[in-house]
Order: C-alpha cells, then structure tokens, then sequence
C-alpha cells in the first residue's frame, strides 16, 4: 500500500485514476480547489496549486509516497509543485501530452517519415525553460500548451528532492458525454447528420488512448519506479478518414469530408504533419496496451448514446 495524492482528479480519467488507486488498497488524498468531492474512500484537501501559499498551508504535514499532478500546465506550476513537495514525497508523476512533440509549436529532431516518435525527441533534462513569460494568461497559455507542458516537464525534471515521471498521453477518446473535448463527439455529430468536415489533402495518422486504459496506465505509473517520460497510446494508429469509416460503421451515417487547402484550419485529428508517438518505452517497462480498433468501436456507441436527440 502507498500514500497517494493526486492534484486535480475530479474528473474524467483522473476521476478513474482515483478509484483505481483506492481499489488497489492505496491510501489518496485528493487535492483541487473545492469544485466536486473525490470518490468516497478519499481524504479531500481543498486548495488552489497556483498559490503557494494557500497550498502548503492545505497539506500540513502531509507526506506521500506518490504525487500524481494531473493538472499542471506551466513552469510557474511546476515550480510551485517542486518547492511545496520537495520534502513531502518520494516521486512525482505529471501527466502530460502527446503535443510536446508537435513539430509546429518547436523545433524539434527530424525523422523519418512514419517512425514512431520516441520520448528522446523531447528531452526535458535539457529543454530551456522561460518562466517569465504570462503563463498566467488564459490566452497566452492556450496558445502556448504544448510549449507549457514541455517546460513543466522540464523544471520537474530538474527539481530536488524527489524521483519524476512524466507520461505523454495520446489523444483521449471514450466516456461518451464525461469526454469534455468534445472531439469524437464532433463526428459522431456531424456523421450521423450528414455534414461535412474539413480535412488535409495529404492526411498523416496520429495516435490515441482510451480513458479507461489512461487510468490504468498511470496508476501503473504511480506504483512503478521508472523514471523520465513514458508515451502512453494503444497500438494501432488511425487516420481521420479511418476514424471517420469508424464513426460511420456504428451511426449509420456517411463520412462527407472536404478538402481544405495548406495552412487552412481543418476538423479534429486531421493531421498534415507527422508526431504520432511510440510506445515501446512502456512496454519494455511492463505495461500492455490495447489495440485502438478494439475499443474504438464501443467508444463511439457511447458518443453516439450521449448525443441530443435531435442530433441522433
């Protein structure tokens, strides 16, 4: 048994994460800002991780043997985090992104066309970290997510006084209305209606994750002792039209997509550049992964099920 916290946890795969811990007769300790209690089973610690302050008061004289940030977004963040638990945990785990390797936001190694993306593509050792840029703004940090979520990776990397973990996730998919990105959702919707969504002409595959399985692999990650980041995606990548032909296959729907011209916006998951990761780092660490065509099929039914009605 371990002495778990996870800051954030109130919903989605964090949610999950939380029940999986307490299932496993861990002992969690959930921390967040008030919006909605832990699963039942949990202590509840209420706090804002932005203020230093407010936060070490909230803790105590809390220790843990596991923090898993499921929540943290900028340097400034990773920053708080590394001075406020310094002394108070032996491992830090951050969720993190498969962004970080999106070669539109940094400059980052070639490689060959279709090679799976290794962690050493983004080395948070090394990467520079800029902590005065207005990561307090909304905006800022929206346009800056992945470039937040490298640097946070960075400064907890490099922070004193426990062992760091990060795992890349892939895109999300699963839980039907819990889903809160709304990007499956927006093909189930505009399938099952018969309108368009736009695409790139030379489309490139991307990877994916189900909620469920995100939940298993960082409780994995909470209990393990690996250090460093660890991609965390299902085999089997997909392309927007073989996702869109999934949709399809359980809506009844047509796929009608439309060709968008270089450097026009396109629809979710369509990808003109090439970033899909590799997760042979977590498999030789012990952790099996489903394939994406496997679960996808039932993750559709739920968006489909969640829908309004009149959208079905």
């Amino acid at each position: 048994m371990k002495n778990i916290c996870v800051i954030g946890g109130s919903r989605y795969f964090g949610k999950l994460l939380v029940r999986r811990l307490l299932a496993a007769g861990h002992r969690v300790t959930v921390i967040n800002r008030g919006s909605a209690a832990p699963p039942a089973g949990a202590e509840h610690l209420v706090a804002d991780r932005n203020d230093e302050a407010a936060l070490t008061a909230a803790l105590g004289s809390h220790t843990f043997d596991v923090v898993v940030d499921q929540i943290c977004y900028t340097p400034v963040q990773a920053a708080v985090a590394a001075r406020v638990f310094a002394r108070r945990t032996r491992r830090y785990v951050m969720t993190s992104t498969i962004e970080v390797y999106d070669p539109a936001t940094a400059a980052l190694p070639a490689l060959p066309p279709g090679t799976p993306v290794p962690e050493e593509n983004v080395d948070p050792a090394t990467w520079p970290v800029v902590t005065d840029l207005p990561w307090h703004d909304e905006a800022h940090l929206e346009a800056h997510y992945a470039e937040g979520k490298r640097q946070a990776e960075a400064v907890l990397t490099r922070a004193d006084g426990f062992e760091f973990a990060a795992v890349r996730s892939a895109h999300v998919l699963g839980g039907g209305a819990q889903e809160f990105t709304g990007r499956l959702s927006y093909y189930t919707d505009r399938i099952a209606a018969g309108e368009e969504f736009a695409v790139h002409a030379n489309l490139l595959p991307t990877v994916f994750i189900h909620h469920e399985e995100l939940a298993d692999l960082l409780r994995w990650a909470a209990e393990a002792d690996f250090t460093g980041p660890v991609n965390a995606c299902s085999d089997g990548p997909l392309d927007v039209h073989e996702l869109a032909s999934a949709v399809a296959a359980q809506s009844g729907g047509e796929p009608v997509p439309r060709v968008v011209a270089a450097g026009e916006e396109a629809s979710p998951f369509s990808f003109d550049r090439h970033y899909a990761m590799s997760n042979a780092r977590a498999k030789e660490l012990g952790f099996s992964f489903s394939r994406t065509t496997d679960w996808l099929p039932a993750a559709v039914a739920e968006a489909l099920a969640a829908a309004p009605a009149s959208t079905r």
